[in-house]
This record gives structure tokens, sequence and C-alpha cells, in this order.
């Protein structure tokens, strides 16, 4: 498989939404050219940045510096950085500061950072004044493929995660990808379990890439000849995945459920770590993508050898498989359960999964006896 797509071009995918339809712009150097793109979308507007400590360092003065380039005054709102600052008390931080810098309905908010950033600052946009519109500048790579893109925004509860928030779409996504360049590795692997997602969901032919390939993503490797770079490739083919799903089931009552593939575990696992750095979204989502084939195998909806090459792939680039490999001591499985019944597509009671017939054939599996996933989770608790 190659990707027929020219180097140093920016690439444009849209999600065709229709009067909230917008494009997602994927390159390097992206950064600079804010400034000129929201003044053509959104002229004579003010805008505010939301960020965190860490990407500040990084990547705030240039932000900045790109809109004051086409006149747009801004004002950063810097939030601490980690999955706890998706919290009631940031969300009503954020909200305070755009009031108070008086972002009105016509002005904009820039969601400059990771998932957690994009979250909270497309959550404090959708509720802030009923909704002033924001682009995301993601600065991850699970960022960039995922959590971007689709209009999702949440903050976390006690009762577990992204169980508050709304669907609320951005005006544009600037994915430059050179801001990758300063992401930790585990920062990097982490992002790689949403990339991987999507060739597991729905596109052996793009796995099967990434099981060549997957060395020259990490490492950045450079174009080859007149083709995209392999780290644009993988943004890229994600992206547009998303994008068509999320154009057929926006709000999430069908095929967009396919997108939580590996969340169901995964999620039961980050709020049992207290939704630290003792376990990152995407390592969650390796586990849980993990645990999900391993349990379609179980109940023969696919061949264990095709479950194996899967788990066997997560492990191979460093992201953890069995519950062996947290970092934290595992909770009990009343606890997993518990939070389990949270989940988003919980309904009426009865759990929801997304399991697989194969290596990119996922499906939508309703009313799974809680149970059958008990006895599932305590053997995997009882080998570690």
């Amino acid at each position: 498989m190659t990707a027929p797509l020219r180097s140093g071009d920016p690439i444009l995918v849209n999600v065709g939404l229709g009067t909230r339809a917008y494009d997602i712009l994927i390159g390097r150097g992206l950064l600079a050219s804010l400034g000129a793109r929201v003044a053509a979308r959104k002229p004579g507007s003010k805008a505010a940045i939301v960020t965190d400590e860490t990407v500040a360092r990084h990547h705030l003065a240039a932000a900045q510096a790109a809109l004051q380039s086409a006149g747009i005054d801004a004002t950063p709102i810097i939030v601490p950085a980690g999955e706890s600052t998706k919290s009631f008390a940031m969300l009503e931080r954020v909200c305070d500061a755009l009031l108070a810098a008086r972002i009105e309905r016509d002005d904009l908010v820039v969601a400059l950072g990771g998932g957690v950033v994009g979250d909270l600052a497309g959550f404090a946009s959708a509720v802030a004044r009923r909704g002033v519109d924001y682009v995301q500048v993601p600065t991850t790579l699970l960022a960039q493929v995922d959590s971007s893109v689709g209009g999702k925004t949440a903050i976390n509860s006690s009762h577990g995660k992204n169980l508050v928030g709304a669907f609320y779409q951005p005006v544009l996504v600037l994915a430059d990808t050179a801001l990758l360049d300063t992401l930790p590795e585990r920062e990097f692997r982490a992002g790689y379990a949403e990339v991987v997602k999507y060739g597991l969901l729905g596109d052996l032919e793009f796995f099967e890439w990434l099981e060549v390939n997957w060395r020259d993503v990490f490492a950045g490797g450079p174009a080859r000849g007149n083709l995209a770079a392999p780290r644009e490739y993988s943004v890229l083919k994600s992206v547009q995945a998303k994008a068509e799903i999320v154009a057929r089931d926006e709000h999430e009552h069908g095929d967009r459920m396919l997108l939580n593939l590996g969340h169901t575990f995964g999620h039961a696992f980050e709020a049992a770590a207290g939704f630290s750095d003792k376990l990152l979204h995407g390592e969650a989502i390796g586990l849980g993508m993990a645990l999900a084939f391993e349990f379609s195998a179980r109940r023969d909806l696919m061949s264990k050898a095709d479950a194996d090459r899967v788990i066997r792939h997560l492990a191979i680039v460093g992201l953890p498989t069995k519950i062996s490999d947290l970092r934290f001591g595992a909770p009990g499985i009343d606890r997993l359960m518990d939070l389990i019944a949270q989940d988003k597509k919980v309904k009426r009671g009865a759990l929801t999964f997304i399991l697989a017939r194969g290596i990119g054939s996922a499906f939508v599996a309703r009313d799974v006896d809680a149970e059958e996933i008990r006895t599932f989770l305590a053997e995997k608790l009882a080998s570690r």
C-alpha cells in the first residue's frame, strides 16, 4: 500500500456535516498559518488560546505570534497538564477566563494541546455564552488522529471518564505534525494505539501497512519520492476513517460506536488508575483492544491466531496487553465491573462492547452478558 500524496503539500480532509462541515489540515509547519486561516474564517475576531503548562512552554509563543501577525488579539488561558484537568473545577476556571477576556459569540477559542485540552476547551466553547466557535490545534499524536476530530467534548466525573460533555464541532482542525517532534516517546506510543485502532476496526490493509511501517511512523521517517512521509500518512488514514464515520453518525447512535474499540475495557482501567500518568489514555486503549480481541476469540467470533497477531503487534510497539503490564495495582473485579457498568454505551443497564469477527471487522455487540465479562476479567486478574 502506498500513499498517493506529494511530499510537503498540506493534506486536506473535509468532515461532511452540512452547515457544520469543517476542514482538517495535516502537514508540517502549519502552525505558522494559524492566524491567516482564522482571519479568513472569522474576520475581525479576537481569540483565547486554551493550553496546558507543558504545551505552553513549547508552542504558545508561536501560536500567539501566528495570530498576532494576522491582527488577532489572543488571550492565553493556561491550565495544568494531565487527565485530572478534565474536571468541573477546571471547566469553571476556563469558562470564567473566557468571560473575563470578553470572548464573545463572534470570537474564537483555540484549543492548543492534546486530548485533555481539546476536550476541556471544546466543552467550554460549547457552553460559554451558549456557544463560541473553536479551532483544534492538536499537539499529540492521539489528539491529531482521534480526539480533535468529531466534536466530542467532555470532562471526567468520579463515576467515570467523559461522562459529562457535549457534541460540539470545531470550525477547523490544524494538525501540524512538526509539533509531534517535542512529544515524549511514551506519549507518542500512547497515541499510536488510536492509530492502529483504525486498522483493527475497519481496514485490514492499513493494519498490515502499520505492521511493516510502524517504526518509520515512530521515527518520523522521510517522504519516499513524491509520497507522503509515513507519519503524515498514518495521521491521514486515521483522520479519513474517523471523518467518514462521524459524517454518517455524528451523535454516536450506530457506526460511531465502533470508534470505541478497546474503550469499554480501557476506560475502566483508566478510571481505576485515577485518571493519572500511571496509565495514559492510549495505554489503556491498547490494553482494552488486546482484551477485546482475546474475548472475541474466546467467543469463537474470530480465530485465536488473528487475536494473537493483534496482541503481538500491540506488545511489540510497547503498549500494555496484559493486566500484569499495568504500572499500578490492578483493581478488584467488583470495582472493574462497577466502572464498566458506567460506560456511556450502556443502555438500560445492558452492556455494549465493540468486538471483532476478524482484523478490520469490528462490530457493535449489544446485550453482552455481564457475568461472561466478569468471568473473563476474573481469569485475567488471577493470572497476572
